[in-house]
């Protein structure tokens, strides 16, 4: 009896749960607000089309959240910024102009990145409706405009998280576990391979729902305990030069900066006013998601069939919140042109100069029973200069089939591609951008 009493002591004990935001099954959407002159926080509830404020939230039976501290050292040194209150916005077309005009303002983008880059920021709002996201990404020298893009867009994204002062990477997997927000980040500052390591796990493992970074972390007990961190989110990223990973790179929605005179009304020294700014707009940003969550989903329809199923999975989202023709159209213009790009690309591959030499063999002989043998002596004539080690038939076959995975069969001695890859064949020819054997 006294062991039950003092485990239902214990339940009425727990300690409150701090939060910054949930979303609930009955459709109450929590979310935290920071009043910057008051120094205090709170709750904002949306419950049946209305709002109030809280300062806790009864989650459960036994869970009671309350927000953070405003002392919290994350929000008080701006490194996390929020809304301080839901304000009216009237409807999306005049929000997305605002938004527009703000960017314009303070940041010299392209028109279309600056049209993509509104449409992102409402996008990073309602992001966790959908369960793949691209990132947006400036790519720049020093001067060229990166860490104005990073600031001002970033203000505006859902509970921004801005990396780039940080010492080293190692906070943002707890970061990103607990305020789930949009990491504003700039490679250049994290220049120690292994911490950028750490922000390919990020980026490689952040666009999609269900694909969390495992950790070992040590325990009082001194034992290492795996943690799985959740990274999925909305991104924005400045580097200087490419990823290196071309599945990373194939994520981003990329601008370049730096090749054109600065626009003459753009102030090169940022005026304080545009943090005002920016908070009103958080705050009509905030109401936009009390009524779009769960909305707004991936529309099937808009799926390309004829570019990457990769470039799809990061262009569908954005596209599905768009309701502007002609802007969706532009949009999909450029998946269209980042499919061009992937192929001439994956062109100037060994795997392309290897599926070449196929091609022309088929062509010569008619025949696809093509042995790695031919492959590999042709080969040698057209690009054997074009490489330090000796190329081998062991080799051209390891790539053959592990890389282009076309599988061989050996027939009289000898490795051949049987005519059950015909049609395998020709995706591949389309996916590296190489003319088919009937055309060539």
């Amino acid at each position: 009896m006294e062991k039950i009493t003092k485990i239902t002591r214990s339940i009425k004990e727990r300690l409150p749960i701090a939060t910054i935001s949930g979303v609930f099954d009955d459709g109450t959407v929590l979310e935290m607000i920071f009043r910057p002159a008051a120094v205090e926080t709170a709750f904002v509830i949306w419950q049946k089309d209305s709002w109030r404020f809280e300062n806790s939230f009864q989650a459960s039976n036994h869970d009671k959240l309350v927000p953070y501290s405003a002392h919290n050292n994350l929000i008080k040194n701006e490194v996390v910024l929020l809304p301080s209150q839901p304000e009216e916005y009237g409807n999306e077309e005049k929000l997305l102009t605002e938004i527009r005009n703000f960017i314009h303002q303070y940041v010299d983008l392209s028109p279309l990145f600056e049209q993509i880059a509104s449409y992102y920021v409402l996008f990073s709002w309602i992001y966790d409706s959908f369960n793949e996201l691209p990132y947006l990404r400036v790519r720049g020298d020093t001067g060229s405009g990166k860490t104005r893009f990073l600031l001002i867009v970033g203000s505006l994204c859902y509970k921004p998280i801005f990396a780039s002062g940080a010492s080293t990477v190692s906070p943002l997997f707890r970061i990103l576990e607990a305020f789930r927000g949009t990491l504003i980040i700039d490679e250049g500052d994290f220049r120690l391979s292994d911490e950028k390591a750490e922000i390919v796990k990020i980026l490689n493992n952040g666009n999609a729902k269900g694909f969390p970074v495992l950790r070992t972390e040590s325990t009082d007990k001194r034992e290492f305990n795996p943690v799985a961190y959740q990274v999925f989110g909305p991104k924005l990223v400045a580097t200087r030069g490419y990823f290196e990973d071309r599945a990373l790179e194939s994520r981003c929605i990329t601008e370049e900066l730096g090749h054109n005179r600065l626009r003459t009304d753009i102030p090169i020294n940022l005026p304080s006013v545009y943090r005002k700014e920016a908070l009103h707009l958080r705050n009509k940003l905030l109401l936009f998601r009390f009524r779009n969550l769960g909305k707004r989903q991936t529309t099937e329809s808009l799926v390309d069939r004829t570019i990457e199923p990769r470039l799809n999975q990061i262009f569908t989202p954005l596209l599905s919140i768009i309701d502007d023709p002609k802007a969706r159209e532009d949009l999909k213009e450029l998946a269209r042109f980042y499919n061009r790009d992937l192929i001439a690309d994956r062109g100037l591959d060994m795997e392309a100069q290897i599926l070449e030499v196929i091609r022309d063999l088929v062509v010569a002989s008619a025949n696809i029973n093509i042995s790695i043998k031919e492959i590999t002596s042709l080969f040698v004539d057209r690009h054997g200069e074009e490489y330090d080690k000796k190329i081998t038939a062991k080799w051209i076959g390891s790539i053959v089939r592990r890389k282009l995975q076309i599988k061989t069969q050996k027939s009289h001695g000898l490795f051949v591609i049987p005519p059950a890859e015909t049609a395998k064949l020709s995706r591949l020819y389309e996916k590296y951008g190489i003319i088919p054997e009937k055309e060539a």
